[in-house]
């Protein structure tokens, strides 16, 4: 890009991009990421505002600045996997195939059949081989000669039906066992209506481990039992390699090889469903697939049925039927047949109560007894039912929230490119092309949604005596939260005003800057949390101190907002905590907090700023707080 910023502007980014926390200094996300007014739209302020006329080169280059792009792509994580249509499948079996045929010079049948028994393994293939080609046949069913030879006879006996056929109505595989035709066409169409068990059918001949190929099926099978078969061993490929999987989205066709082991197992399909590849799970970044794996079958289980049962209702003393009580007095009647009437408090028979046990809405034995710890085993368990209960509820129902928010979001995000983009863009007299903001900002918001759903399954497995790391990640997951909400209600919101409009506003470029700016706050939040999440909140040692690691991550965070964080327990002013950390500085695009023996921020790779040489982001310059 050739424009470049004056020491003045430099300055003023550094003292804009600060302040992002209080409703008091939310019009100053409008300054994130934008380096002067003009920068968008040039100087509108007495120029009248006609379609287009505000996007000079300078306002182009910015959307279209492939230095700008590159920089942005390298924050993105590596794409480790690769997405397969039919034809993709189909091609690399058949190349598979062609080089284990070559490599032994062996048929394409035989070729198959082998690479099927190795699970589409051509570099196992060629390893037994080699190591013991003697052994591979017999395994596999592979006969370099037949068992048994007619040369000479005009009619054979079918094995099966003990028949006599002319030799041109019997058929053998390679071990030369004889049965008509008709006794194989019954026999390969049983095995294929059977399953993807005849990929590994043999000879009729239970003494006989010959291998029944393709070759054969094609010309003894209907072409209905044909196309099974193919479409068996198409799929083979896929279920049976050990790099590849199906996208397990309902009626999803494409299938996926992963390309890298460990590191981030996320997928996304062209069929727009993000998945785990090592749980098949729904994707879920930043947490571990037990985790999820516990979660969804806690989810699932009817543990937190008992839970409620026990914390919210008592055992009839009579039948042992559970019974809730909602309201109303103290005498209980059990339902048909039991009719079992007894007091809620003590259990004991309602007969023996009256107004010199305490009337109907006391009970005098109950609380003597309680006095003499006799309940005091069952208010214990009915008091730790109830706490696990509630704690369970609490993060299930906020889980379920942001799930829900994330099918929403991604309902407005397809609304908004089919719909309201295009509308957007004649109200506005702006390209398409120029409102790609907007869809950025729904697509981290879908994304953030997902990561957020998954943290309140951490949190809930995240032992009760690890206090120092639970704080730590309740104010990352607040911290994250919090920026989410603002994007989601900026996107969401004050974007109504310009969709509802009925000519261009001079305030939409304002909008731009302020919805690109907490979108990439927002990146920057989620980007901590994720960090800290997969390395297990290590920053936090065992006293509960965060470590200059921790301290660097959330000042990524922090600084981005400025003043007053938001934090649990946390009061920040606007110079003492920068002033006391000399061995960080922060980035004047992102505010991520760099070591100083490094001059290209580690978040986004920009190059730090220097004027005259002195850093503009220097160890305790406290650049938000500078004067004009």
């Amino acid at each position: 890009m050739d424009w470049k910023p004056s020491f003045s502007q430099t300055v003023g980014i550094s003292r804009r991009v600060r302040a992002m926390d209080s409703e008091d200094d939310m019009h100053d996300a409008n300054d994130v990421e934008s380096l002067d007014d003009d920068y968008y739209s040039g100087e509108t302020e007495d120029v009248p505002l006609d379609c287009y006329s505000d996007y000079d080169d300078d306002a182009d280059d910015y959307f279209d600045d492939g230095d700008e792009a590159d920089k942005i792509k390298s924050r993105r994580p590596e794409q480790n996997f690769t997405i397969l249509k039919e034809s993709d499948i189909q091609e690399r079996q058949e190349d598979d195939i062609t080089r284990v045929a070559t490599v032994l010079f062996i048929s394409r049948v035989d070729a198959a059949i082998l690479l099927r028994h190795y699970n589409w393994n051509v570099s196992e293939v060629h390893e037994a081989w080699f190591a013991n080609e003697e052994h591979v046949r017999r395994t596999v069913g592979l006969l370099e000669k037949p068992v048994l030879q007619f040369p000479n006879a005009r009619e054979l006996t079918c094995g099966i039906c003990f028949e006599t056929y002319p030799c041109s109505r019997i058929e053998s595989a390679a071990c030369g066992h004889p049965y008509c035709i008709s006794c194989w066409e019954g026999y390969i169409g049983t095995a294929i209506n059977d399953g993807p068990g005849c990929l590994m059918l043999r000879c009729p001949d239970p003494s006989c481990g010959a291998a029944v190929g393709q070759n054969m099926i094609d010309r003894l099978a209907s072409l209905e039992d044909r196309q099974k078969y193919s479409r068996y061993l198409r799929r083979s490929y896929v279920e049976d390699n050990k790099k590849t999987k199906w996208c397990p989205a309902p009626g999803c066709e494409y299938a996926v090889t992963f390309d890298a082991d460990g590191g981030n197992y996320d997928v996304a399909c062209l069929c727009s469903y993000n998945f785990c590849w090592n749980c098949t799970e729904e994707a879920h970044r930043a947490v571990d697939c037990g985790t999820v794996s516990k979660w969804i079958l806690k989810n699932s289980a009817e543990s937190e049925n008992m839970n409620w049962i026990l914390a919210n209702s008592k055992p009839c003393p009579k039948c042992k039927r559970p019974i809730e009580k909602n309201q109303g007095c103290m005498h209980m009647t059990c339902t048909p047949p039991c009719k079992f009437e007894f007091c809620w408090l003590c259990l004991g028979t309602w007969s023996e109560h009256g107004e010199r046990t305490g009337g109907f809405y006391a009970c005098n034995r109950y609380e003597a007894a309680k006095q003499e710890g006799v309940y005091d085993e069952a208010e214990r368990r009915r008091e730790m039912a109830k706490n696990s209960l509630e704690r369970y509820t609490h993060y299930y129902e906020r889980w379920a929230s942001n799930q829900s928010s994330r099918q929403k979001a991604l309902a407005d995000l397809h609304q908004m490119q089919t719909v309201h983009l295009e509308r957007l863009s004649d109200t506005q007299c702006q390209p398409e092309s120029q409102l790609k903001f907007i869809t950025e900002a729904w697509l981290q918001i879908v994304e953030c949604r997902r990561v957020l759903k998954w943290t309140y399954a951490y949190g809930y497995y995240l032992p009760e005596h690890e206090r120092a790391k639970k704080q730590f990640f309740e104010y990352l997951q607040g911290e994250a939260e919090f920026g989410l909400e603002r994007l989601h209600q900026c996107a969401e919101k004050e974007l109504q005003q310009y969709l509802n409009a009925d000519g261009p506003s001079k305030e939409f470029n304002d909008f731009r800057t302020k919805l690109a700016g907490l979108t990439s706050v927002t990146r920057n939040y989620f980007e901590n949390l994720v960090r800290a999440l997969e390395n297990g909140l290590s920053d936090v040692d065992s006293n509960g101190a965060a470590s200059s690691k921790a301290m660097s991550s959330k000042n990524a965070a922090s600084s981005s907002k400025g003043r007053g964080g938001r934090g649990k327990g946390t009061t920040r002013t606007s110079g003492s905590s920068r002033m006391a950390d000399n061995s960080n500085w922060y980035c004047e695009h992102c505010t991520y907090a760099n070591t100083v023996s490094v001059n290209t921020c580690q978040m986004c790779h920009l190059q730090r700023i220097f004027h005259g040489g002195i850093p503009l982001a220097s160890p305790g310059l406290i650049t938000c707080e500078q004067s004009e």
